[in-house]
């Protein structure tokens, strides 16, 4: 398909540089393809869900993996920035490098606070290999639990290209850029859909009958990459890492086979549980790399819902919310969001969007919009 399909102005005054407070304040609005859009409020959730229903959260954390540092080749040295987006091995991480031309297979790189010369030593890597794009991989001095540590202490928040640009990171978006129920550290950006759970709000979908579930995909620098193909068959998608455990896939089986619904909190929640995914829909335990892109046209075979912010213009993310519930529901949705003052991106508000239907009533299918998931892929990294 054309990307241009997926293009639409967005007024830069519509983008949010913070949170709501409280996190459940967030608007909402609600997509139901053929029916129509209803403003509502992430508070408002227990009240459109219904007992029996199954939310699935990835429960992965942001690490620090915005590092500043120097680059040392003999006497000659360069400031250079590395987005770590995806761990290889205990000592060694992929990562994208700014300015790309300033690396190259075996310099050094210093990294510390803003490269600022009295902390070099601190943290050290050898590019190990350079790619394509400014991507390289690097090995780390340190490894294991002592990377993670020196990680945390040189490291910033990787906040999103449209929030960075506009502000520095603060101690507030260590807090800010985490969901409620972070545990598995590896992110390198928030699954943002789970930024507005609070636990006043889990407390009222427990007391309304409402399981959650918990699925593990490490969200990496990719997912702000700009798709610059023309046609989406042209695009290449980076692989995460994830896990669905078998606890999760039968309990979430379970519950389709009761007549429950199954709403995925995030697109990487519902990207993972569709690489899970068997042919009939059934949910088996799984783990590895994916790289799935969905684009509209594709079958899916897993989740009823989807709660998701909202995305850039011509990005993967908004091709797969309009594969979801239409491109042109989604198109009238985001224009609805624009003119109605809500807020975009990471730190901003969400939709409640439910899965379009053909006109038999059947759920959405047609062409598949990458490689079907595969489920003998094996952990590589």
């Amino acid at each position: 398909m054309r990307v241009d399909l997926f293009d639409f102005d967005l007024p830069e005054e519509r983008i949010a540089l913070r949170p709501a407070e409280p996190r459940d304040a967030a608007k909402m609005l609600v997509v139901k393809p053929g029916e129509g859009l209803e403003d509502r409020t992430v508070g408002d959730l227990p009240s459109l869900l219904r007992a029996g229903d199954v939310l699935v959260f990835n429960d992965t954390k942001v690490i620090p993996a915005q590092l500043k540092g120097i680059r040392q080749r003999g006497e000659a040295t360069a400031q250079v920035e590395a987005t770590l987006h995806m761990r290889m091995a205990p000592d060694r991480w992929l990562a994208f490098m700014r300015p790309g031309k300033r690396v190259a297979t075996g310099d050094r790189i210093h990294f510390g606070h803003d490269g600022n010369s009295c902390f070099l030593g601190q943290l050290d890597a050898t590019v190990v290999e350079k790619g394509e794009g400014g991507e390289a991989l690097l090995g780390f001095d340190l490894s294991g639990a002592f990377l993670d540590e020196a990680l945390h202490a040189v490291g910033h928040i990787p906040l999103p290209p449209y929030i960075a640009s506009k502000r520095d990171d603060d101690e507030r978006d260590r807090a800010d850029y985490q969901t409620i129920y972070a545990r598995e550290e590896g992110a390198v950006a928030a699954p943002t859909a789970g930024l507005h759970f609070t636990p006043e709000l889990f407390a009222r979908l427990d007391a309304k009958g409402i399981e959650r579930r918990f699925v593990t995909l490490h969200v990496g620098a990719g997912t702000f990459l700009p798709v610059k193909a023309e046609d989406t068959s042209d695009h290449k998608m980076h692989a995460e890492i994830g896990s669905v455990g078998a606890a999760t896939a039968d309990a979430l089986n379970a519950a389709k086979a009761r007549g429950g619904r199954i709403i995925a909190v995030g697109t990487t929640s519902l990207r993972l549980l569709e690489s899970a995914a068997r042919a009939d829909g059934t949910l088996a335990p799984w783990s590895g790399p994916t790289d799935i892109f969905i684009t509209p046209g594709y079958r899916f075979r897993t989740a009823d819902m989807l709660m998701t912010n909202f995305h850039l213009p011509r990005s993967t993310l908004f091709m797969l919310v309009s594969a979801f519930s239409g491109l042109d529901t989604m198109r009238a949705a985001y224009a609805h969001a624009i003119a109605n003052r809500y807020r975009f991106y990471s730190y901003g508000d969400a939709s409640l969007l439910y899965r379009a239907e053909m006109s038999d009533g059947s759920p959405h299918a047609g062409r598949i919009g990458s490689e079907a998931p595969a489920h003998d892929k094996e952990f590589n990294g």
